[in-house]
């Protein structure tokens, strides 16, 4: 019998891997993206918001309740541990000084009725407090799809260097004007402002004019003296 040669047969060991050539060995593929590890200087998702980005916001309450209003947006502030969230809040006003009956007379007078003025971060828990808090309507300017517009520079430095500012008061038997006039503000917070006047309350002295303030019609009360046609 004639003998079989076989060396020159190739064996299972010296085959090359499937895929390369002799003595390469085949990458492992890719991990999905799903699986890959995210880079070390990635931001973890869902990261809780942190404070320090409070804006003065205009938020519309109901008028004449302004101050109870005011204590109990400060009371659940604290209850629900949100202090790094608000700052605080103001009701504008200013002191009217005035003689009656011969005697000089200091009253306070709400600048804009209806409106709080709020240092807070808009954020979901801010403004899920303010929306269930009896008498507040909502955030000036905003919707369920947009955050409101924080006041201006210009309006903020104004609203905080008026506050509390004292206005001579002058009593004036008649207004010189009608409902529906066109009127300029002449002195006081809203000097240079026009408006029209909306009511006459002349048992008060006071002239009620709508003026476009934060971007929206305000009523605003004035004194006869304080305004004039434009």
């Amino acid at each position: 019998m004639t003998d079989v040669m076989t060396d020159d047969l190739p064996t299972s060991e010296s085959q090359p891997p499937e895929g390369g050539p002799r003595g390469e060995v085949a990458p492992e593929p890719s991990p999905p993206p799903s699986e890959r590890s995210p880079p070390d200087d990635q931001p973890p998702e869902n990261s809780a918001p942190k404070p320090g980005n409070k804006h003065w916001y205009v938020v519309k309450v109901q008028s004449g309740r302004e101050e109870s209003i005011k204590e109990s947006i400060e009371r659940r502030v604290k209850i629900e541990g949100l202090e790094d969230f608000f700052g605080q809040i103001i009701i504008p006003v200013e002191r009217v000084v005035e003689m009656r009956g011969g005697k000089r007379v200091t009253r306070e007078r709400k600048l804009y009725p209806g409106y709080l003025m709020v240092e807070a971060e808009y954020n979901d828990r801010i403004l899920y407090l303010f929306r269930e808090t009896s008498g507040v309507g909502d955030f000036v300017g905003g919707s369920l799809s947009h955050a409101p517009p924080p006041m201006a520079d210009h309006e903020v430095e104004r609203m905080l260097g008026r506050q509390g500012e004292q206005v001579p008061g002058i009593s004036h038997g008649k207004p010189k004007f009608d409902r529906g006039d066109r009127v300029k503000v002449k002195d006081g917070t809203f000097a240079g402002m026009e408006g029209e006047v909306k009511e006459l309350l002349e048992a008060k002295g006071l002239v009620r004019v709508e003026l476009t303030i934060f971007g929206r019609p305000v009523p605003v009360e004035l004194e006869y003296w304080q305004v004039e046609h434009s």
